[in-house]
């Protein structure tokens, strides 16, 4: 196939559909592994047995696991996700909301942590060697280093404990200002920036150095042009594709890598969402929200691979 976008885009989507089955076979006979009873998880401890089996037989629990998958799958692409087992409403109803909240909360860390990501990887690559590259990766390998949990309880005890100026909960549905907004998304903003940009840095840095080490850069050099020309006009459009694939990596995190930022501050998200149905063996919602995440993931890096191909004037 001559063009190579078709052809990348095609054979992402049979993998994206390849990939869809195997992780959906996989969260689903995951869920059911889970320890304790969904029906005795929602009736209660008191509830009789008799109770217990009439609720397992009225959410088909007591059918082979293989029987409920294939059901699951055929919903699946009819576009029914089910029914929560908790809330007793449609999944789709149930997700809308919360994933509206994810996108506002990963649109306002990409607003700030890509150009910071961006600026500090192209600059320490233009200053390789120097103490400010030396500082950069130093920062930059300490934050990769902590775990994000770490960053979210430092966060709480600086922001809201002894400064108190930020809350320590963020609850998206409490804006009505911009101040409002502000402390809602703080701290979880301040939290997913360090985690996310850390990795960009890096991955930015390198693609930046790797293409100032090509001949035709070496050969603008010793034609007399300054390091911010060469950078801006000859490196960094041809470093643009790995770029662009380090921010689509980076930002996928922001999808299903938040579980533990959106728990640590109580928003109302996806993830939290999915936690909670963790917590009641809603497996349906459950398995609705691992192939959101699975589906975001594989939606970013194909655009990044499409992005990659076009920037590239030798496959276009």
């Amino acid at each position: 196939m001559k063009n190579p976008v078709l052809s990348l885009v095609l054979g992402r989507l049979l993998i994206a559909v390849v990939t869809l089955l195997i992780v959906s076979f996989a969260v689903f006979f995951a869920t059911t592994l889970l320890p304790g009873d969904t029906a005795t998880i929602l009736l209660g401890q008191a509830a009789t047995p008799e109770a217990v089996a009439g609720l397992r037989t009225a959410m088909h629990l007591d059918e082979p696991a293989l029987f409920r998958f294939l059901r699951w799958i055929v919903g699946l692409l009819h576009g029914d996700l089910g029914t929560s087992y908790a809330n007793d409403m449609p999944i789709a109803d149930l997700i809308a909301g919360r994933f509206i909240n994810t996108m506002k909360l990963a649109g306002v860390t990409a607003l700030f942590s890509v150009p910071i990501a961006l600026t500090l990887g192209i600059t320490a690559a233009m200053l390789r060697g120097s103490l400010y590259d030396r500082i950069v990766t130093i920062l930059t390998i300490g934050v990769i280093s902590v775990p994000e949990f770490m960053v979210a309880t430092s966060a709480v005890l600086i922001f809201a404990v002894y400064l108190k100026w930020l809350p320590a909960l963020s609850f998206a549905n409490e804006v009505h200002s911009l101040s409002d907004l502000l402390r809602v998304y703080a701290m979880p903003v301040i939290t997913l920036t360090f985690v996310v940009s850390a990795q960009m840095i890096r991955m930015t840095r390198a693609a930046v150095i790797e293409t100032l080490n090509t001949p035709y850069v070496e050969m603008a050099l010793l034609k007399g042009a300054s390091r911010p020309r060469i950078v801006f006009r000859h490196a960094l459009p041809n470093a643009l594709g790995p770029i662009v694939n380090a921010v689509a990596l980076s930002l996928s995190y922001l999808l299903g890598g938040v579980i533990i930022v959106e728990t640590i501050f109580n928003y109302p998200g996806i993830a939290k969402l999915m936690v909670d149905a963790v917590a009641t063996r809603d497996l349906p919602l459950i398995q609705s929200c691992a192939m959101i995440f699975c589906l975001g993931y594989l939606i970013l890096i194909t655009a990044a691979d499409i992005i990659a191909i076009l920037s590239n004037p030798r496959l276009r």
